[in-house]
C-alpha cells in the first residue's frame, strides 16, 4: 500500500513557506534553556572554526569529502546567527562560500567527480554544498556577486534535476554516471537542497520536486518505514527508521504536517526511534539524529498529540523529553578539545562530519535559518 502526499497541497503550501521564510514567529519558544549549553556549544564552533583550510575547505580524514564538509560545517556556523556580513564567524562563512562558488562547473555540478575524494559520492556534496550556498545567497549585498549566485544556484538546481534518475531519486552520482540507481539518502538531501534553493527565491524544476515526492512515497512499505532503495524493488527491506526521519523532514520543509504519508511515516517513526534518547546507540546514529532531531523540534510538545489524539503519554515525541536526554548524551561525549567523533570519526569519515551534526542538532533552538524553523 503506498499512499500519496497530493502534490498540489504541496506546492500550495511551499508557496506559503517561502512567503513566510526569515520572518520573526512570535510563537516560537526561543532558546530559553540554549544557556545552560552555550559553553559547550561555543568550543564546538571554536574547534570548526580553527580547522578551517586557508582555501575555505573543510575536509574528512585524509581530505575526504571537501565539498559535502564544507557545505555541512558551513550550516552548523550560520545556525550560530552569523552570515556573510556579520558575527563571529562571517569571515569563515565568507571563504566557505567563494571556495564552494569557484566549484561549481558549467553543467551546474558543485565539485569535481575527476577527484578522487569527491568521485563517486559527488551528489552528496552537490547536494550540502546547495543547501549551504541557498542558505547565504540572500545576505549578498553587492548586486553584480548576488546576481553571479543566483545565476550559478540555478544552474546547480537545474544539474540536481538532470541527475535524477527516472523513478525520481537520486544516487551517490548522477542517474547517467550511476546506471540509473538511486537510493535513499541521497534522496533526502537534494530534496532538502532544492527546497532552501527555492525558499532563497532560485527556480527550481517543478518536476524535480514532483519526481521526489512521488519517489519517496513509493519507496514507503506497508509499515510506513522509506526502503535504502527503490532501485531495486522492496525486497526484504521493510523500512529505516533514519531515512523516515528524513523523509518526515522533506514532508515538513514542504509545509506537509497532517498529511496521510508523513502520519504514517511518524508511526514508523514513533515505532523505531521514540526510545533513540534513552542513552542507546544505533548505528551511524549521528545520521539518524541530524534528520531525527528536525523532525521532534518541529513537532514540539504538541504537534504529535494534536495528529494522534489517541496516543498514550508514554507513545508521545516531545521535543523537551528528546533535547534533555540527547542534548546531555551529546555533549557528554564531547572531547578536550571541543569536537566530536574520537578518533575516527562516524563512518571514518572524521571529526567535521560529527561535529558538523552535533552543533545542528545542539542549535536547533535558535531558529537562526528558515529551512531549520518550526
Amino acid at each position: 500500500m503506498r499512499i500519496g502526499m497530493g502534490s498540489q497541497a504541496i506546492f500550495a503550501s511551499v508557496a506559503l513557506m517561502i512567503a513566510g521564510a526569515g520572518q520573526a514567529r512570535a510563537d516560537l519558544p526561543g532558546p530559553k534553556e540554549f544557556p545552560k549549553y552555550k559553553e559547550k556549544v561555543d568550543r564546538g564552533l571554536k574547534w570548526l572554526a580553527t580547522n578551517q583550510s586557508k582555501d575555505g575547505r573543510w575536509e574528512g580524514i585524509n581530505g575526504q569529502y571537501p565539498i559535502a564538509m564544507t557545505g555541512m560545517a558551513g550550516m552548523a556556523l550560520l545556525m550560530e546567527g552569523s552570515t556573510i556580513r556579520e558575527g563571529k564567524y562571517r569571515e569563515n562563512i565568507r571563504k566557505a562560500r567563494d571556495f564552494l562558488l569557484d566549484r561549481v562547473q558549467p553543467n551546474g555540478l558543485i565539485g569535481n567527480p575527476a577527484n578522487r575524494m569527491e568521485a563517486g559520492v559527488y551528489m552528496y556534496g552537490h547536494g550540502f554544498a546547495l543547501l549551504f550556498l541557498s542558505s547565504v545567497v540572500g545576505e549578498e549585498e553587492n548586486k553584480e556577486k548576488r546576481a553571479d549566485m543566483v545565476k550559478k544556484l540555478e544552474r546547480a538546481a537545474k544539474y540536481s534535476h538532470e541527475a535524477q534518475t527516472s523513478r525520481g531519486g537520486w544516487g551517490y552520482v548522477s542517474a547517467k554516471d550511476g546506471s540509473n540507481f538511486d537510493e535513499g539518502s541521497v534522496t533526502i538531501t537534494q530534496v532538502q537542497a532544492l527546497r532552501a534553493a527555492r525558499n532563497a527565491g532560485i527556480v527550481v524544476p517543478n518536476q524535480a520536486i514532483k519526481m521526489s515526492v512521488k519517489y519517496l512515497s513509493d519507496s514507503t512499505s506497508p509499515s510506513g518505514g522509506v526502503q535504502y532503495s527503490l532501485a531495486g524493488g522492496f525486497g526484504g527491506d521493510s523500512g529505516r527508521p533514519a531515512l523516515t526521519a528524513a523523509a518526515i523532514c522533506c514532508g515538513f520543509s514542504a509545509g506537509e504536517y497532517q498529511g496521510d504519508l508523513v502520519k504514517k511515516w511518524l508511526k514508523f517513526c514513533q515505532n523505531s526511534l521514540n526510545t533513540i534518547g534513552d542513552g542507546r546507540r544505533l548505528g551511524h546514529d549521528e545520521y539518524t539524529h541530524y534528520y531525527y532531531s528536525q523532525v521532534v523540534y518541529c513537532l514540539g510538545d504538541d504537534r504529535f498529540k494534536k495528529l494522534f489524539p489517541d496516543a498514550r503519554n508514554d507513545e508521545l515525541i516531545l521535543w523537551s523529553k528528546y533535547r534533555k536526554q540527547t542534548y546531555d548524551a551529546i555533549l557528554d561525549s564531547q572531547s578536550n578539545d571541543g569536537s566530536w567523533g574520537g578518533n575516527q570519526g562516524a563512518w571514518g569519515i572524521g571529526n567535521v562530519y560529527v561535529t558538523s551534526i552535533y552543533l545542528t542538532i545542539l542549535q536547533l533552538d535558535k531558529a537562526a535559518l528558515p529551512i531549520y524553523q518550526r
